[in-house]
């Protein structure tokens, strides 16, 4: 373990015992792969890739005594998951210890992520109310990096008169200065739930919004969205009630498989380096149902790295097939990958880009891809 990665002041041991695996966990179990701090001495992360920490401050929801143990519930039962992916080394690092004001769960939390990314690890946070993202986004802020961030969730939470920190923590995140958020991508809103005047703001700040019934007709655009990307932050409000019970919003929204197929996709960048999995509440949960739930999404998390892994460096020009063409007079060149099949598109200042198999056809058609088009406004 890196000497710097002095973080177990802030945290507090996973207690085996509460998960009701006193009998142990059988081979082939994650419980019995993974890497926990238990008691016992801090785990050893010099050659793990995905270190879990747990948070259940909910304060910022409105919650006087807001602490659960949402991430216990969860682990419950990813541990008991089978481990397939034996090339991702795995750890636990325990639980977020609670501070006397939210805040100072904030802060705790930023200071335990910061050190783990700068360490080279993926962190994924089960956390609490959906505000915990600002420790995510300041994990990244505080050595000043320009960063790409991600969000699904049915709302987007830039509700500026609400008194509530997880309703309104977006302005901070994307308005506050200085500010690091080169580009933001809000997937999955529920437009029933979204006034209209709010999505043409983060249009005018060049931010893009998926909505649910766009993204669930073609899920796989999604992939470059989240390959792009350094954080994903991901509010269970965004799963359907069926499939999410303790999601109380609403009962509409992702199926699991398709919550699964984000977080995957999410693995499988390689920019991604934190993922956190908000708003579970073990108190409205039926038969731990959504617990369930995001232990399959760390399961295809774990898949999504796994795979991740395999490709090729965009430099290695030998394991991509290379397409030169123009489009409105403009020339660039497509990349495919001969390894996983995903593309690639070069902008005007010779960067590349993830892109999908359509904005390709798009450009073979003579036609403008939109994704080319709003990286340039950014540019």
């Amino acid at each position: 373990m890196s000497d710097y990665l002095n973080i177990s002041d802030f945290l507090l041991p996973v207690n085996l015992h509460e998960l009701n695996f006193d009998e142990g966990y059988k081979d082939g179990q994650i419980g019995n792969a993974i890497n926990v701090y238990n008691f016992d001495d801090f785990p050893d992360l010099d050659d793990v890739q995905i270190v879990l920490v747990g948070c259940g401050e909910q304060r910022g929801s409105g919650m006087i005594h807001g602490h659960s143990n949402a991430a216990n519930v969860i682990r419950k039962h990813f541990y008991g998951l089978h481990y397939w992916h034996t090339d991702i080394k795995l750890a636990d690092v325990g639980n977020i210890k609670p501070g006397s004001l939210y805040t100072d769960s904030y802060a705790a939390l930023k200071t335990v992520v910061h050190e783990l990314i700068n360490d080279g690890k993926t962190v994924v946070i089960l956390g609490g109310s959906h505000d915990l993202t600002l420790s995510q986004y300041y994990a990244y802020a505080d050595d000043k990096k320009i960063i790409e961030a991600s969000s699904v969730d049915a709302l987007i939470d830039l509700n500026i008169s609400s008194s509530y920190r997880h309703e309104n923590f977006l302005m901070e995140m994307l308005t506050g200065e200085p500010n690091y958020i080169r580009h933001y991508n809000h997937i999955g809103f529920q437009s029933y739930y979204v006034h209209p005047k709010m999505l043409e703001t983060m249009d005018k700040l060049r931010f893009d919004c998926f909505r649910l019934g766009h993204v669930k007709e073609n899920i796989e655009e999604m992939e470059p969205v989240l390959r792009n990307s350094n954080f994903l932050s991901f509010d269970i409000s965004a799963i359907a009630n069926a499939y999410a019970p303790s999601n109380k919003l609403s009962p509409n929204g992702f199926t699991g498989e398709e919550a699964c197929s984000l977080v995957r996709f999410a693995g499988m960048s390689p920019n991604i380096s934190s993922v956190g999995i908000y708003g579970y509440n073990p108190a409205t949960d039926t038969e731990e149902l959504t617990a369930k739930q995001i232990s399959h999404m760390l399961w295809y998390l774990m898949d999504g790295r796994s795979r991740g892994r395999r490709e090729a460096d965009i430099d290695e020009r030998e394991s991509f097939n290379e397409y030169h063409m123009a489009f409105a007079e403009v020339e660039t060149t497509f990349l495919q990958s001969k390894k996983t099949g995903r593309w690639w598109m070069q902008l005007p200042d010779k960067r590349f880009i993830a892109c999908s198999y359509k904005d390709y056809l798009l450009a073979s058609s003579n036609e403008i891809p939109e994704r080319w088009l709003r990286a340039q406004e950014r540019s």
